[in-house]
């Protein structure tokens, strides 16, 4: 079975800085692949540019194949992204946001259903902006895998959640891992 990602030689800079230097990985298809280190060292740079939304300086990147800067249109449909900052507009409602969102996917998966499974089902009419750090999460996750993606990315995942909602997230991307998502 082929990689979900590949990375030859990544490198990245900002200017002088160097934010990744040579990283070289795999990431199988269907299994959860963690990122882990310090902060600064690289970790979201590398999340980006696998996402297609920066561009290397050197190496080679491969999500389900294809290039993910040439190839961004075959690749939306099929992988799911949670941004560590922003992607919802703050007055948004999370039931309107993933129910407008979910026009975009051929089969996506019942909006109701997600955020039963989030415990967002009371919050669903709230605006995003007045929903806790870890209610915003949820919606960020819930949007993410919205349209069955084959693969997410998730970048800090469980920051600002509870010990129950950790525990919710955890389990739900357990879930996504036993469907077959790489993650």
């Amino acid at each position: 079975m082929p990689a979900a990602v590949d990375i030859v030689d990544l490198r990245v800079r900002y200017g002088e800085v160097v934010a990744v230097d040579g990283l070289t990985m795999s990431a199988p298809a269907g299994a959860i692949t963690a990122i882990v280190g310090r902060n600064g060292q690289g970790k979201t740079t590398t999340v980006e540019v696998c996402e297609g939304l920066r561009r290397a300086d050197y190496g080679s990147v491969r999500v389900l194949g294809c290039d993910p800067r040439r190839d961004a249109a075959a690749l939306a449909p099929r992988v799911g992204v949670m941004l560590q900052d922003g992607g919802i507009p703050t007055m948004a409602r999370p039931a309107e946001f993933l129910g407008t969102l979910a026009r975009f996917y051929q089969s996506p998966r019942p909006v109701g259903e997600l955020l039963d499974w989030l415990g967002l089902a009371a919050e669903a009419r709230r605006p995003y902006r007045r929903l806790s750090g870890g209610q915003q999460q949820r919606v960020k996750l819930a949007a993410a895998v919205l349209g069955r993606p084959e693969l997410v990315f998730l970048d800090e995942p469980s920051t600002g959640l509870d010990p129950a909602a950790r525990r919710g997230m955890w389990e739900l991307i357990g879930a996504l891992r036993r469907d077959g998502v790489s993650v």
